[in-house]
């Protein structure tokens, strides 16, 4: 069985975030997400 090629057609991004706690990063990498998606 042939195996299908995956086509990728959009940027891979890497997003590091350091900070304290509650202070955002889920919510601004909810936000990215959602608009790169």
């Amino acid at each position: 069985m042939a195996k299908e090629r995956f086509e990728r057609t959009k940027p891979h991004v890497n997003i590091g975030t350091i900070g304290h706690v509650d202070h955002g990063k889920t919510t601004l990498t909810a936000a990215i997400t959602s608009v790169l998606s």
